[in-house]
């Protein structure tokens, strides 16, 4: 996919997932995976499928056998990943948008507006949370040694994606301090040698805002159904 990838930690969460391997006649011909814990405790979810290109003339008949193996109930996809969204629409029902999924594509300079960043994290443990793909660094905007912003990155994806949070306060809200902030955060991930990435909820009309403002495009969902009964 060449992307990042939103559920890529969950994998590595001690009984989180299960994942099937997808055969015909014997040969290996790919796998899918169903998240079972966390948020998805009670409501079996499958997350991933992939087919090698040589079998995938056959790819309806093994997602077919890797429900009827698993007793997956529900579907959460990155729309980016071309052959599951087919599946989706095929195998789903109440389909809905749970979040926008942005990458970097435009350099900003946007002005500090006189506000500066500090970093909470040290170097040290951002190093770790780097290596170990979970945690992540903090950091706060501050203008005359009051709080404007928190927010930082958090490094579950997987290599070398990145993902940035950020909250405004509320009195400093739409004053353009959320997308230089935002634009000061991309900036630290690439020092750190990782690609900056983000989501928001399709209605949060002013995060989109926000993070378009400082360079981020939009060019996926992530995308929840239930499976059809049969």
């Amino acid at each position: 996919m060449n992307c990042q990838i939103v559920h890529d930690s969950i994998h590595r969460r001690n009984g989180w997932t299960l994942t099937y391997m997808c055969t015909l006649g014997g040969t290996i011909a790919g796998f899918a995976s169903v998240a079972i814990a966390g948020p998805w405790q009670d409501k079996p979810t499958m997350f991933e499928f992939y087919v090698l290109p040589e079998h995938r003339a056959r790819a309806f008949d093994l997602f077919e056998a890797f429900l009827s193996a698993s007793g997956a109930r529900f579907m959460e996809i990155q729309s980016s990943d071309v052959l599951l969204t087919v599946m989706l629409h095929t195998y789903a029902r109440d389909i809905w948008s749970e979040k926008i999924v942005f990458h970097d594509a435009i350099g900003t300079a946007l002005p500090p507006h006189g506000a500066v960043v500090h970093h909470v994290t040290s170097d040290q443990e951002t190093r770790s949370a780097i290596a170990h793909r979970q945690g992540g660094t903090e950091c706060l905007l501050q203008l005359d040694g009051e709080t404007v912003a928190t927010g930082g990155l958090m490094f579950h994806y997987n290599v070398p994606y990145t993902d940035i949070y950020m909250e405004v306060a509320e009195p400093f809200r739409r004053r353009g301090f959320g997308s230089y902030f935002v634009q000061e955060l991309k900036r630290l991930a690439y020092e750190l040698e990782s690609v900056p990435c983000a989501r928001c909820n399709p209605s949060n009309i002013p995060s989109r805002k926000t993070l378009q403002k400082a360079g981020f495009v939009p060019y996926a969902h992530i995308l929840n159904g239930a499976i059809r009964a049969e």
